[in-house]
């Protein structure tokens, strides 16, 4: 018995051992010195006071009579920037608005706040109300399109929703995420805010990885350098939870469309399918050549897509 204990000593003293590492590991000086998101943007970029957090967004086109309002959501870890290649080909058709959720890109990231999809949601139907938006099409890209389709939910300023191979049906987050223990979180936000890291992970999410070009990796990269990055996103890592926007389809009110990237290796065989069957009066276009990133790989055939989609959601001028 001496022996057994002898092992079990061993074995603890190793797993501790391991755990201090990582801890010593999370709490390593990342060498990124945050600043004021402002000092980051782009002259472009605009910020907005929403709810006292303020967000940064970015526009393109004019707002015209007839014209819907595009505003676009981006995916995990990402930023607006998901939509430089589809919004300047959305111009002519819509007023284009993208904006980075609460916790990305430049926008404020406080460590006491719910990023769970019911607030993140509210929070942009916030933001639509601060800008005075309306006749609003919503569209989300992964992550943003389960959001995207909250907000659409029973709002008067949506009149149509756009979703890009959405995290509805499935996040593309490995379930064993909701086991995490401290200090995994902030682990994953140390890598998450480590350019080669994120490089070489949102690389392997596209058919095409050329199109992650250093200028990309440098804009997502100006997300570690913000004010507030590493205690917000390591308290956004720590709120995992799983999709269940799937028994709130039915209550969709206004048209949807949903843009697919064929080739998308986050996600089941059938998903496409099961969504098209799920969501209300739809129109479906399955992109071949593209994956997850449909917005980046195939931004003239989304585009294509969400132009005539206009025709659907805005009504006939006499």
């Amino acid at each position: 018995m001496i022996w057994l204990k002898r092992i079990f000593l061993g074995l603890a003293s190793l797993l501790f051992a391991g755990w201090l590492a990582l801890v010593v590991y999370a709490y390593w000086p990342t060498g990124i010195t945050e600043v004021p998101a402002r000092s980051l943007a782009d002259p472009g970029d605009r910020f907005v006071s929403v709810d006292g957090l303020k967000l940064r967004y970015h526009t393109w086109g004019e707002p015209g009579p007839g014209k819907p309002v595009a505003v676009l959501l981006h995916g995990f870890g990402n930023s607006l920037q998901s939509f430089r290649l589809l919004a300047p080909l959305l111009t002519t058709h819509y007023y284009v608005v993208a904006v980075d959720m609460p916790g990305y890109g430049l926008s404020a990231k406080p460590a006491d706040f719910d990023y769970q999809n019911p607030h993140q949601a509210q929070m942009i139907k916030d933001f639509i109300r601060a800008l005075g938006l309306k006749n609003v099409v919503i569209g989300g890209h992964s992550l943003g399109g389960a959001i995207a389709f909250r907000v659409a939910l029973d709002n008067p300023d949506v009149i149509g929703l756009v979703v890009m191979n959405p995290g509805i049906i499935s996040t593309g987050v490995p379930p064993i995420a909701r086991y995490i223990f401290f200090p995994m979180q902030r682990i994953q936000a140390k890598l998450f805010g480590d350019p080669e890291f994120r490089a070489n992970f949102l690389r392997r999410s596209f058919i095409d990885p050329s199109i992650v070009t250093d200028e990309v990796v440098r804009n997502l990269s100006l997300t570690a350098q913000s004010e507030g990055y590493m205690s917000g996103m390591t308290s956004l890592m720590g709120q995992y939870s799983d999709a269940d926007e799937v028994p709130m389809l039915s209550q969709l009110k206004v048209p949807s469309l949903i843009a697919w990237g064929a080739q998308d290796r986050g996600k089941p065989a059938g998903e496409f399918g099961q969504l098209r069957a799920l969501l209300p009066d739809n129109t479906a276009v399955l992109v071949a050549g593209s994956g997850h990133y449909v917005q980046e790989e195939a931004p003239a055939e989304t585009a294509e897509a969400m132009n005539a989609f206009v025709q659907r959601v805005m009504p006939a001028t006499p």
